[in-house]
C-alpha cells in the first residue's frame, strides 16, 4: 500500500537524520586531530545540515504523491546524494586532500592523484542523484496526498 511504503521510507529518513546528529556530535571531537582541521569543521557543519535535511525530508515524505518506482528512486537518490557528499568531505579531511574539487574547504590540502580522483568521483556523483531526487520530491508535492 502506498501510505505504508511512504511511511516506512519516512521513518528511515528520520532515522538517518538522527544518526547524522549522533555522527556530527562525535565527529566534532575529532576535528582538531584530522589532517586538515578546516575540512573536519566542514564535515561537522555539513553533517549537521544533512541531519536537518533528512529530518525535514522524513517529515515531508508521507505527503508525496508518487508511484512506487518514483518513490523508491527519490528515496535512494536522496540518501545516496547526501551521504556521498558527506563521505567525500570525510575522505578529504582524513587524507588531507581535496583542493582540486573543494578548494574553499580544503585550502592548499592536495592529496595524491588517486585520492583527488576518488573525492571528485564521489562528490560529483552526488549532483545528478540529488537533482533527480529533488525534482521527484517537487513533483510528488504537486498535489495533496490522499492521506488525511
Amino acid at each position: 500500500m502506498k501510505s505504508d511504503r511512504l511511511s516506512r521510507q519516512s521513518q528511515r529518513l528520520l532515522q538517518f537524520g538522527t544518526a547524522l546528529f549522533v555522527f556530527t556530535s562525535f565527529e566534532g571531537f575529532a576535528v582538531e586531530h584530522l589532517k586538515v582541521p578546516r575540512l573536519g569543521l566542514s564535515v561537522h557543519t555539513l553533517s549537521a545540515f544533512s541531519a536537518v535535511f533528512f529530518l525535514t525530508m522524513g517529515s515531508v515524505w508521507p505527503r508525496l504523491s508518487l508511484g512506487p518506482t518514483a518513490a523508491a528512486i527519490a528515496f535512494w537518490f536522496t540518501i545516496y546524494s547526501d551521504l556521498a557528499t558527506v563521505a567525500a568531505y570525510v575522505l578529504a579531511a582524513l587524507w588531507g586532500a581535496g583542493n582540486s574539487i573543494m578548494p574553499l574547504a580544503a585550502g592548499t590540502a592536495h592529496g595524491s592523484a588517486l585520492q583527488e580522483t576518488v573525492i571528485k568521483v564521489v562528490v560529483s556523483s552526488a549532483a545528478p542523484t540529488g537533482i533527480t531526487s529533488f525534482a521527484l520530491v517537487l513533483w510528488g508535492l504537486r498535489t495533496p496526498s490522499s492521506r488525511s
